[in-house]
């Protein structure tokens, strides 16, 4: 194991460490998405070119697996097991905080609740491996050689840079849950409405149904009428002889309170065939 042991890091080159494995992570990621999709993807929850997710994948790893890293078989179970529980717990809280999940593993096989997956796990093992006695060698050396001024000047530079990025899009993130919770109450709200139109037109239609049978009946019926009273008109007529209608002729003055229409009607009736 190099001089530098796990407690001897100081704060700032853990720190520089961490941002490193950021940038490795965005670039592979990045290159891996872009390369699927025929286009360029800026992967992650950041606007620059860091994923958190791989650097707290790595200092997990780092902090879990240096100790051992002479042990290939510990190294990989341990980095494993370490960087699966931090993409779970990442995963858990950024769905609970953002409603979204920026990595969903629903359609893998062996999934657990779509936030980890046995495949991720078994890469994340040979990722430690990788990192732990290859990559993170010569980052190491670079980074202790640094003078101690310009380690903590980049780590704090690099930190504040972070932050203001970290704290833009956490409020862009929050925004993003503002405006999906405001979409769905609306979507809502006019999906109530929708069906609130369509039963009052089924109202309508049933009630414009009913008053045309209603109309139809009422039709109907007045036209039965109508051709029952002709019948009985032309059969009072038939037996009213003509000698009873002179007795109107001969009675002039005759008035019928109840019936004055009728008998004035007749009387006309009887004018016109004399």
């Amino acid at each position: 194991m190099p001089a530098a042991a796990i407690g001897t890091y100081s704060l700032a080159q853990w720190l520089l460490f961490f941002y490193i494995y950021c940038l490795i992570g965005w670039c592979f990621e990045s290159t891996v998405v872009s390369v699927g999709q025929r286009k360029w993807v800026n992967r992650g929850f950041m606007r620059g070119p860091v994923l958190p997710i791989y650097g707290s994948g790595a200092m997990v790893i780092l902090i879990s697996t240096l100790p051992i890293r002479e042990n290939f078989v510990l190294t990989y179970l341990c980095g494993a097991l370490a960087a699966t529980l931090l993409e779970y717990v990442t995963g858990v809280c950024m769905e609970a905080l953002f409603q979204v999940r920026y990595w969903d593993y629903s359609q893998k096989k062996f999934n657990f609740q779509g936030h980890i997956c046995l495949s991720s796990t078994i890469v994340w093992g040979f990722l430690s491996l990788l990192m732990v006695n290859v990559v993170h060698l010569p980052i190491e050396r670079m980074v202790l050689k640094l003078p101690e001024p310009l380690t903590s000047g980049l780590a704090f530079v690099i930190t504040a840079l972070f932050a203001a990025d970290f704290t833009s899009s956490f409020r862009t993130a929050i925004d993003l849950k503002e405006l999906l919770m405001r979409s769905e109450k609306l979507q809502e709200e006019l999906l109530a409405l929708q069906l609130r139109a369509e039963q009052l037109e089924a109202l309508v239609e049933r009630e414009k149904e009913k008053f045309s049978q209603e109309r139809e009946k009422f039709t109907l019926e007045l036209q039965s009428v109508h051709e029952k009273q002709l019948i009985n008109l032309e059969k009072l007529r038939s037996r009213v002889s003509a000698d009873k209608i002179r007795l109107l002729g001969r009675n002039p003055s005759a008035l019928s309170r109840k019936y004055r229409g009728t008998l004035e009607r007749l009387r006309e009736h009887h004018s016109l065939h004399d």
